[in-house]
């Protein structure tokens, strides 16, 4: 059997697979087949997947780039390899196999089916989405950069070999780099190495800085040296990843799980953008909003898997829309048509409490309420009426859930808190700065309940920012600024919303920068991030995020 070097480490991350796919029933030439290679350790390349497409119809391979998802060759599934066009449910029952690499053995690995396919349509790549997620396996890493002609690639495949018809074993082979294209890079494999039958589908993958990433999936080969063929020519085309890195993402953001939704308001604009489980991002993306005159204020929160944006139109009008889980947008809908006939808004502020929707509004200087309930029908806005009566000048405010309760923050010359219970009475305004710490004038706020606790985050008029926590007991934390986490950082807002037991932060800056932090549920904060991403333009002069279940 041929021969390429491998590194002797055990880190599934750090080896750059070759590429492999193959088929029971052989594909038509001339689709991609597997590499012909070592053998390899049953630890190694532990992202790679078997696939079995039909009974006996054909096999392939692919990766696991998401608990959720592989990447793979469309032309595995379909009718002629050749012309790959799919879609949807597979036409054939297919079993997908990650973590291990001996098939033989018994009691290692996971194996679910294929549920649906999202195909690229101007290259031969699909990512399958399985019926059950696979956990205990780091996924692959996707390169954002194409391989260099110096690079080494490699492709861990299950299919055949120099001298087996169906191997038992994962193998790898070695690979440079031959040419590169639009869509498609093309390699050469070294020492013996090639892509036979049944490797349809591999990830080719390099080594940067002791992690593997992906940059091609297998599609055609010469298949040179493989069992059954005359053929000695081992150069293989395999499609490009590197360039669709934000399209991956998008498929990935499709399934349940925590994640954050974040909006950035660009001028008039709205751009969107969701941060998965794995600290990913989703590049940006635009949301229509001519309709309605551009956006002056932006507000969201998650609802089972949904997104619930509702914002400030040019046109003066609240307008409501969702984001579904499968990334379609219904249209924003005018809230001053049948719900409100409010003037003079400036702010809003929104929050679930089960599948009701919370919107208060800020008009002339007071606060409205209304509710969207599972139903999608409206209740009236209203004012907000406390204990204590209204409160004057009002500027700003920030909502929360706590349980059954919505916890309001205000700024109205300081800082204010109140609660409207289940029943549907407001509690007395408490003045923040009383219980917490007058910390001067404060432009910007966010709130959000993580545990028992509400999390209050404040922009003071000189940009600084400043924490404090409401406990269960309705006692406050002094203010502490949060010098030591963004250092002299300028914020100019802020927003922030509960994640999986986080807090997640985002805050825009004047420098025309969006950073984003998460306080744990221990207490401790993360080191801020930049939210650097593609399609994200203008001037950011606003947030909001929404953690969606």
């Amino acid at each position: 059997m041929p021969r390429t070097s491998i590194r002797p480490t055990r880190k599934v991350d750090t080896l750059l697979a070759a590429l492999a796919a193959v088929a029971i029933t052989p594909l038509t030439a001339p689709s991609a087949n597997a590499a012909a290679g070592d053998p390899v350790p049953d630890t190694w390349y532990d992202y790679t997947a078997q696939l079995t497409i039909g009974d006996t119809f054909r096999t392939c391979t692919g990766a696991l780039v998401d608990r959720s998802w592989v990447i793979t060759a469309a032309s595995c599934f379909s009718d002629d390899p050749a012309r790959p066009s799919v879609g949807g449910a597979p036409k054939w029952r297919t079993t997908v196999t990650v973590g291990r690499t001996d098939l033989n053995a018994t009691g290692t690995g996971t194996s679910t089916e294929v549920v649906d396919l999202v195909a690229r349509p101007d290259r031969d790549l699909v990512m399958a989405k399985l019926a059950t997620p696979v956990d205990g396996i780091v996924p692959l890493r996707v390169a954002t950069a194409a391989p260099v002609a110096a690079e080494t690639l490699r492709a861990p495949g299950y299919g055949r070999t120099k001298t087996e018809w169906l191997p038992n074993r994962l193998h790898v082979g070695a690979f440079t780099l031959a040419g590169i294209r639009p869509t498609a890079v093309d390699t050469t494999g070294t020492g013996g190495s090639a892509i036979c039958k049944g490797d349809t589908g591999a990830p080719v993958v390099r080594e940067v800085n002791g992690r593997t990433e992906l940059v091609a999936v297998a599609s055609r080969s010469w298949q040179g040296g493989c069992l059954g063929e005359s053929e000695t020519r081992t150069g293989a085309a395999s499609s490009r990843t590197d360039d669709v890195t934000g399209w991956i993402q998008q498929v990935r953001s499709t399934t349940p799980g925590w994640k954050t939704q974040g909006l950035v308001r660009s001028g008039a604009g709205l751009s969107q953008t969701a941060r998965l489980a794995d600290g990913t991002w989703t590049p940006f993306q635009d949301i229509q909003v001519a309709g309605i005159g551009g956006v002056k204020a932006v507000a969201a929160t998650g609802i089972d898997s949904n997104t619930h944006v509702v914002v400030l139109g040019g046109d003066g009008h609240l307008h409501h829309t969702v984001r579904h889980l499968d990334g379609n947008w219904d249209y924003f809908g005018d809230l001053n048509t049948g719900v409100t006939d409010l003037g003079g808004i400036t702010q809003l502020a929104v929050s679930s409490i089960g599948a009701d929707l919370h919107v208060v509004a800020l008009a002339d200087g007071q606060l409205f309420h209304s509710v969207r309930g599972a139903d999608a029908n409206w209740t009236p806005f209203s004012p907000v009426f406390s204990a204590t009566g209204p409160l004057n000048n009002i500027t700003a405010v920030a909502a929360a859930s706590s349980g059954p309760d919505l916890q309001l923050a205000v700024i109205a010359n300081g800082v204010y808190h109140t609660a409207r219970y289940e029943n549907g009475n407001w509690s007395a305004w408490g003045s923040v700065d009383e219980a917490a710490g007058a910390i001067g004038p404060v432009t910007s706020l966010a709130m959000s309940r993580q545990g028992s606790d509400m999390n209050l985050v404040v922009v003071t008029n000189t940009g600084a920012l400043y924490h404090t926590v409401r406990h269960q007991d309705a006692s406050w934390q002094p203010f502490s600024q949060l010098t030591s986490i963004f250092g002299q950082t300028k914020a100019t807002s802020v927003s922030s919303a509960p994640v999986d037991g986080d807090t997640q932060i985002a805050v825009t800056t004047t420098d025309n920068r969006v950073l984003l932090v998460s306080r744990h549920a221990d207490t401790t904060w993360s080191t801020p991030q930049p939210v650097d991403l593609p399609g994200l333009t203008g001037n950011h002069t606003g947030t909001a995020i929404a953690g969606t279940l």
